[in-house]
């Protein structure tokens, strides 16, 4: 089963910075890409950028230019460097195990469970 663990979330002020980190086992980054999406009150989960195995990324429109995805694969670890941060992008963030297509067509096709996620407020 893919389990992943969310974290690096918090309150910044609009332009600011955070950087999210995900979690999970070996067996999870060499069999998957990894996706982040996120989930603001009252809209459904979308897919935000995913990263596969042999480092080829995608990212949503919304966040292009200001998010970044890389892989620490020494550490099993995901992060997701959000940079000029906008109100827009508060939300709750996840991340999952994707399928490759991800990278090709931005389509997040996800196994595994969700986690807890990790809370982003951006204050204007």
């Amino acid at each position: 089963e893919v389990q992943l663990v969310e974290s690096g979330g918090g309150l910044v002020q609009a332009g600011g910075s955070l950087r999210l980190s995900c979690a999970g086992s070996r067996l999870t980054f060499h069999d998957y890409a990894i996706g982040w999406f996120r989930q603001a009150p009252g809209k459904e989960r979308e897919g935000v950028s995913c990263i596969t195995s042999d480092g080829s990324v995608y990212y949503g429109d919304s966040v292009k230019g200001r998010f970044t995805i890389s892989s620490d694969n020494d550490k099993n670890t995901v992060y997701l460097q959000m940079n000029t941060l906008k109100p827009e992008d508060t939300a709750v963030y996840y991340c999952a195990g994707v399928a490759d297509v991800c990278a090709r067509l931005g389509i997040f096709k996800y196994f595994g469970s969700w986690g807890q996620g990790t809370q982003v407020t951006v204050s204007s």
